[in-house]
This record gives structure tokens, C-alpha cells and sequence, in this order.
């Protein structure tokens, strides 16, 4: 069951020097603090109390981990261990779990494994942490994790769990300590995550729904056998011969740092039969059962996988106008790390959705890789106590007619205009992208979609970054500019889609049809041939073509 027993100070202090700081002021921090809290406060009492999980168990510990870091920027004092209200339960555990420590890195790995013998490692199954007592070889009690020292009583729903033996081959008392775990068959954690298995299991067992089906849903992983033999070979042999052999299926001895790598990827890329969030690193040997704390012991560590999901804090939101005027939000976020991948920014797609999420800067929302590569948002997860005001564009003012001139609140749409000009779509001008075009408009020498046709080599020598080669090359691509044919200027200055109808010039021909004209061209439905007769009739677009006429460029 998930518990968070507090990071070790070098974990804290580490991700706190990583994460950047939010730039409040004392008040806000505090109420920011206190928010979290009580967003804390409440998902433990829903997954404790109630058996529901309404955040991924990797979002709520990253969650948890950033009211330490903001703890430690804002230099509040750091939180108590910490223990989820309602985890502990009336059935004392007969001996302590201890819980886990999660290293950061590799090095932290390295640091870990140094100087230390007789290592093995397991999948650290993610299911819900349980103590199994037998009695004279029959099942007697099964207790949840809790807060480590005492569980709920689960006895009654575990007993119609096929996977948990009601009796032993042998005739004794027994202690076991394992994870109850949701069915996957060939799950592929690196490709599938968890899944919500946990809070699966989690929610039928907290809540006493347990029937059949689902109970054989569920499966059994012993990952400890505290009064068992002295070494960990010896505790898998005798596990396996009472009746629980995933627990030698999965787990290997290990030398070093590259074994315990290379079993680390195995386990995340192959399949198995539970979802995992990482594995577990142990010394074969460990004090006696009777001096464990429900604290990280020493000799036991777990290695998280990448997460799936990054918890994110929202810097800004902007409003990108693309060239036909669609609104585009983006978030600027703290950098994140979601595999091998540093993500800043993510796109939310429409206007639609950012009205519907109302995400503002402060926020905290949930990344992940769309295809392994492409960032995407998948959730608000909580909402800054501050609702800053925003800019919004007002999307009856955007449209594929608008913004043929850079001014306020055009900047966006003009400079996009303008990269479509240039582009493999348009013109296809080497050596005139985006970094060109933001030089020339900052500079103030191209306000107008077609101003930069008269630039000469003069005016470029004032605007910096044109040395004598990038002035060359400019005046090689206006040349090849004026040499395009006149299909590929109409497409360049933003033409509507006209499928396979003809555009042959001259401009004024194409400029005189109608609405319907244009709809008895081929491939040119009743909506498209309005937006066409728009397009060729719109001032702004005829001022451009008397433009091209008077430089001389074919068809105009």
C-alpha cells in the first residue's frame, strides 16, 4: 500500500537544487504550502479510508517530494516523517514493515552497492503491501501495511484469494511479508505503466467487495520471510518449497552496478505478469526480525523506473495564432525529465480544452510521452491557490483573412504567416527561417507580409546579424523568390485549399470568379469555394497582388 516514509536528505536536497524555485513571496509560498498540504491530506484520506486512488501513485510521491522542496526553498521547516491518516489499523504486524528508500540515479546506485556483498534484486512489484500469519501450517491473519506497525484486518476477503494458500505443505508458524498484485499477463511496464493496478487492489480490499472473479484477479508476490533462514538463497529455496516460487522466479544474485542495470531493463522492457515501478536491491543477510523499524532499513533499497507521468509546475501560459488563425495555448513549464527527454513546453492543442482545464501559472499538471516522443498533458493535478489573470486572444478576431500586418496582437499569426511564405509549403527559400524572419520584424524593415521584396544589401549591413554571407544568401533567395511560379505564390501568401482546381493565371481571372464559380471547379465543395472568393476578394490580399504585379513576379 503506498506510504511515504520521508526521502533521505541527500534525495530532498538533491531534486530541491534541480527544481527551481517558484519566484513568490513569502505570503503566497505559505499559502501554496498549505494547499498542497490539504491536497495531501485529502488523497491519503480517499486511499486509505475509502480504497480510492485519485492520482497515480508516482504523481502523489512526486507531489509529496515537491511540498519537501518547497519546504526547502521557502525555508519552512522540513515535514515530520510521514504517516497517511487512517493507515494504521487495529492487527499489530507481528514484526515491522520497514518500507523502502528510493534512490535517485545511477550514482546514487553506485554509492549504494559499494562495499557491499551478497546483493540480489527483485522487481519491486506495485500492488499493496501485506503480513501473512500461519499458524500450525493454516492462514490465521492478513494485514494490511498500514502505517507500518499495525494494518486493517483483511482475513476475510484474503481467505477467497486463490493465489493466497489457506494451508502449508509443512505443519508450522509462519510470518511472511509480500504484495498483493492486480493479474497482468505479458504486462510491459516500459510500454503499458501501471495501469492504476495498485489502487485496484487497493480499493477492493479496503472496501470488502471481493467476489469470486475478482479475487482471482489477484496474485501474490513474498518478498520477505523475516524469521527465515540467514541468507537470501536460503529463504528463496524454502519459500519456493512452501508453496511461493515467484519469489525465486524473480529475483537474481548480483555482482555489481551493470548486473543490477541489466536486470533493471530486462524486468521494464519484457514481460511479467504484475505491473512494477522499479525493482529492489537487498543484502542477502540482515539484523533479526526483532530489530526492525518501520523505517528504510540500510540494507534494502528500492531503484525507480522512469516515470511515466511527471509531475509539472505550469511557468506561463501563452496563445499561439497560427497562420489560418487557429489559437494554439502552450505551457511553459519547469523543465521536466520523462525518460531521456528534458520537456519545457507542451501544447494543449485547442482553445477548447485550455477553457475547460482553466490551467493558469502555478499550476501542477501531469506530463507524459505521447508515443514515446511527443509531450502531452494529461491532467490538471492541482491548481495554484493564485488564479493569475491571462491575455486570452479572442478567437472571433483570428480567422485566415486576418493579421496581414505585424502589430499588436498579431505579432503571432503575421511572424507565422510569414514562416509558411518561406517554407517547404510555400516558396521554399533556403537559407529564410523563422530566426531570419524574427531579426527582420524585430528590426522594423518588414512590417508588411511583402516588405522584404526591396530590402537591399544596405539595409540589411544596419540590422545585425547580416554579415556579408547571410546578406548573400538573402539576396540569392530573393531572386529565386522572384522566379517562382505564380501556383506557388498563391499558395505561399495563404491560398485556401482548392483541391485540383485550376489556378492558372492571370490573378484577375481568378480574382473575378464567383462563389459559384468556384464550386463548379473540380474537387471545390459550397464551403471551400466561399472561403476561395473570400480569399481572392479580401483588400488586404489585392494589396498584395498589386505588390507582386509591381515587382514584376509572373501571373500578378
Amino acid at each position: 500500500m503506498r506510504f511515504f516514509s520521508g526521502l533521505p536528505c541527500f534525495v530532498v536536497c538533491l531534486a530541491a537544487h534541480a527544481y527551481p524555485c517558484p519566484d513568490w513571496q513569502a505570503e503566497r509560498a505559505r499559502r501554496e504550502v498549505e494547499a498542497l498540504q490539504e491536497q495531501l491530506l485529502q488523497w491519503d484520506q480517499s486511499y486509505h479510508r475509502q480504497g480510492i486512488s485519485p492520482v497515480a501513485d508516482e504523481l502523489y510521491d512526486q507531489s509529496r517530494q515537491r511540498l519537501e522542496q518547497w519546504r526547502s526553498c521557502f525555508r519552512q521547516p522540513p515535514d515530520k516523517p510521514h504517516t497517511p491518516p487512517g493507515a494504521a489499523g487495529p492487527a499489530p504486524h507481528p514484526t515491522a514493515h520497514t518500507g523502502l528508500d528510493k534512490l535517485p540515479d545511477a550514482e546514487a546506485v553506485r554509492a549504494w552497492m559499494k562495499d557491499r556483498a551478497g546483493l540480489w534484486i527483485q522487481p519491486k512489484v506495485d500492488g499493496v503491501a501485506v503480513t501473512l500469519v500461519y499458524r500450525q501450517g493454516r492462514l490465521h491473519q492478513v494485514i494490511s501495511r498500514g502505517d507500518g506497525l499495525s494494518g486493517q484486518d483483511w482475513t476475510a476477503s484474503a481467505r477467497r484469494i486463490p493465489a493466497i494458500p489457506d494451508a502449508l505443505p509443512v505443519v508450522r508458524d509462519l510470518v511472511l511479508q509480500g504484495e498483493l498484485y492486480w493479474r497482468l499477463p505479458n504486462h510491459v511496464q516500459a510500454r503499458e505503466g501501471s495501469l492504476n493496478a495498485r489502487g485496484t487492489v487497493a480499493g477492493l480490499l479496503a472496501r470488502h467487495q471481493l467476489d469470486r472473479s475478482r479475487a482471482e484477479g489477484i496474485g501474490l508476490f513474498v518478498w520477505d520471510w523475516p524469521q527465515g533462514p540467514a541468507t537470501q538463497e536460503e529463504r528463496l529455496e524454502g519459500l519456493q518449497a512452501l508453496g511461493f516460487p515467484d519469489s525465486k522466479t524473480y529475483s537474481q544474485p548480483i555482482r555489481d552496478f551493470s548486473e543490477a542495470e541489466h536486470w533493471r531493463n530486462h524486468w521494464y522492457r519484457q514481460p511479467l505478469p504484475f505491473a512494477s515501478d522499479g525493482v529492489v536491491l537487498r543484502q542477502s543477510r540482515r539484523p533479526a526480525a526483532q530489530a526492525w523499524r518501520a523505517l528504510p532499513p540500510y540494507w534494502s533499497v528500492a531503484w525507480k523506473y522512469p516515470h511515466a507521468q511527471a509531475l509539472a509546475h505550469v511557468r506561463k501560459v501563452s496563445f499561439n495564432v497560427g497562420r489560418t488563425g487557429r489559437i494554439t495555448p502552450m505551457l511553459e513549464l519547469a523543465p521536466v525529465q520523462l525518460d531521456d527527454r528534458r520537456i519545457k513546453r507542451v501544447s494543449l492543442g485547442s482553445l477548447q480544452r485550455w477553457q475547460a482545464l482553466d490551467i493558469r501559472p502555478g499550476d501542477q499538471v501531469a506530463i507524459s510521452l505521447a508515443g514515446l516522443t511527443i509531450p502531452r498533458l494529461d491532467a490538471v493535478v492541482w491548481r495554484s491557490s493564485e488564479r493569475e489573470p491571462l491575455a486570452v486572444p479572442d478567437p472571433q478576431r483570428f480567422h485566415l483573412l486576418s493579421c496581414w500586418e505585424y502589430g499588436p496582437g498579431c505579432e503571432s499569426q503575421f511572424l507565422a504567416r510569414l514562416r509558411w511564405l518561406s517554407g517547404k509549403q510555400g516558396l521554399d527559400l533556403p537559407h529564410l527561417g523563422g530566426g531570419t524572419w524574427d531579426k527582420l520584424v524585430a528590426s522594423g524593415r518588414v512590417k508588411r507580409l511583402l516588405d522584404w521584396l526591396t530590402l537591399e544589401g544596405e539595409e540589411l549591413a544596419t540590422i545585425g546579424g547580416f554579415g556579408p554571407r547571410n546578406r548573400a544568401r538573402w539576396l540569392e533567395s530573393v531572386q529565386l523568390a522572384r522566379q517562382r511560379p505564380f501556383e506557388r505564390w498563391l499558395r505561399a501568401l495563404g491560398l485556401p485549399p482548392s483541391a485540383t482546381a485550376p489556378l492558372d493565371p492571370p490573378w484577375s481571372v481568378l480574382a473575378g470568379r464567383t462563389p459559384q464559380a468556384w464550386r463548379s471547379m473540380p474537387g471545390v465543395g459550397a464551403e471551400r469555394a466561399v472561403q476561395l472568393s473570400a480569399f481572392f476578394r479580401d483588400q488586404e490580399v489585392q494589396a498584395l497582388a498589386e505588390s507582386l504585379r509591381n515587382a514584376g513576379i509572373k501571373g500578378f
